[in-house]
């Protein structure tokens, strides 16, 4: 079932590690099938270097385990969440990097300072609330994805022109058009978080960059007319 999906998510999990991403297991990525709704994820506590395709674990669109003979990550309710309120996305990633994390910790948005960070993400990373005891006690994970996703509704935030989120005091969340792109994401998240970091440690006063040239580095790669890298042929 869905063989073809659990070899990128399996290939996407595995990229994890090689990034810099992950230490031990404090990861997963997962991508989901939108035709028949089935979503494939990392199995719960498995070492990565361990991993192979058909360890991926297959859950509907309510978390039940439809295929496996791992239990799924325990991040999965979130996953589960964000994809049915973000019918956009095709893949996601969360991960405790270590810079991104610091941000999440410290309980702030990574301001865009630089078209490094324009160029992939419109804005500021947004940082989350701390749930509340009754949403941890209740469904932590599941209600993890709610906040999520009002957060950015209650924002205005459009998801795809920010795919990325800190929680407080957790990780990161990164999303994309399948899983590939929500691992380019995460590295992405992480490298802007060392860059605001330090870039705040030179200068202390330091303020975003000026919003035309966010704007024109967003656009010129995702707008209507884009012009960065090459034209498709029609060949």
């Amino acid at each position: 079932m869905l063989e073809e999906l659990k070899k990128k998510v399996f290939e996407a999990n595995r990229l994890l590690p090689k990034y810099g991403l992950v230490t031990f297991t404090w990861g997963n990525a997962s991508g989901i099938d939108r035709e028949s709704g089935l979503i494939v994820i990392k199995p719960s506590g498995v070492e990565y270097g361990k991993l192979e395709p058909d360890d991926m674990v297959v859950v509907d669109r309510n978390g039940n385990k439809v295929e496996g003979r791992y239990s799924p990550s325990s991040d999965t309710p979130t996953h589960v969440v964000l994809y049915n309120r973000f019918p956009g996305l095709g893949g996601i990633v969360h991960t405790h990097s270590s810079w991104a994390t610091s941000w999440a910790q410290a309980g702030r948005d990574i301001p865009c300072y630089g078209t490094t960070h324009a160029d992939y993400i419109y804005g500021e990373i947004p940082c989350v609330r701390n749930l509340t005891r009754d949403e941890i006690e209740d469904a932590y994970e599941r209600n993890t994805g709610v906040l999520i996703a009002d957060e950015f509704e209650a924002r205005g935030k459009d998801y795809l022109a920010v795919p990325a989120v800190l929680c407080k005091n957790h990780g990161v969340f990164t999303w994309g058009k399948d899983a590939y792109e929500a691992v380019r994401n995460a590295v992405v998240a992480e490298e802007v978080a060392r860059m605001a970091a330090r870039c705040e440690m030179i200068n202390p006063g330091v303020k975003p960059a000026p919003q035309e040239l966010q704007d024109k580095h967003y656009y010129r790669k995702h707008g209507a007319d884009a012009y960065y890298g090459q034209a498709q042929s029609e060949e």
